[in-house]
């Protein structure tokens, strides 16, 4: 199996690299130019990934750096939703690839924890292209064979946890597993289904956490998702929606 046969067989295209700055800015600008749906960006290595609030994220060979194009997956004022899609497609695909669902839960917004530690980190960017449509790139880079260390939530990667495997076969795993939940999402309309799937798999939820934001930090109770999928914190007797930031538990 290769890279491009593995995206075929669920209906998408693929290109694979060596090494590139980010397949993020790929897949934007393959979009931007030629407006193909579905196609994958992939490379061996980034001399320029990041992640979520502007992050550097290490791209060494040995892990997956993949990154989706899509177009009209749903309305701009959705397109974070899209992180959720992706959060749950790598975590079925972890379960596709034979890990046990007791080692495996979500963080609010989108990352995926492999026995309590971040296994993958996931950046969704939007774009208008032209005066009606809304192009969305979704790039996932998953810990295969080594994690940084010194991150502000502690990091794993599948080798470092007893699971053998491959770039290409985790992608295809991947593929096959965005393949349904984007079809679950249907443009937004199926967030509904997807939010209840994401609560199943979450890690905290009831129990005290914190939220570091850009300004500061705040303490209280995970008590869910609301309908567009803001953390739902309880404080003080009151439960606040939160847009943005990063979910430590206590």
């Amino acid at each position: 199996m290769t890279f491009s046969s593995a995206a075929e067989k669920f209906g998408f295209s693929a290109e694979h690299h060596g090494s590139v700055g980010s397949t993020n800015d790929l897949a934007m600008a393959s979009l931007r130019e030629k407006g193909i749906s579905g196609h994958w960006v992939i490379a061996d290595q980034q001399e320029g990934g990041r992640g979520r609030l502007g992050r550097v994220w290490v791209s060494k060979p040995g892990n997956l750096y993949a990154s989706l194009a899509l177009v009209d997956p749903c309305d701009m004022a959705r397109g974070f939703q899209l992180g959720f899609v992706a959060a749950l497609s790598i975590y079925d695909a972890m379960i596709t690839l034979g890990v046990r669902s007791s080692r495996l839960s979500l963080k609010w917004p989108n990352d995926v924890l492999l026995d309590d530690a971040k296994l993958s980190g996931i950046l969704v960017e939007g774009t208008r292209l032209g005066e009606t449509q809304f192009g969305a790139v979704i790039g996932c880079g998953i810990n295969i064979a080594h994690h940084p260390d010194n991150t502000p939530y502690a990091a794993t990667d599948l080798a470092a946890s007893g699971i053998n495997t491959n770039c290409v076969d985790v992608f295809g795993a991947l593929a096959g597993a965005f393949r349904h939940n984007i079809d679950l999402y249907a443009k937004g309309s199926g967030f509904s289904v997807l939010r209840s799937h994401w609560l199943e798999r979450a890690r905290g939820l009831g129990g005290p956490i914190v939220v570091r934001e850009r300004k500061g930090e705040r303490s209280g109770v995970f008590r869910g998702l609301d309908e567009d999928g803001r953390l739902l914190l309880e404080a003080e007797g009151a439960v606040t929606p939160v847009t943005a930031g990063d979910v430590f538990f206590e």
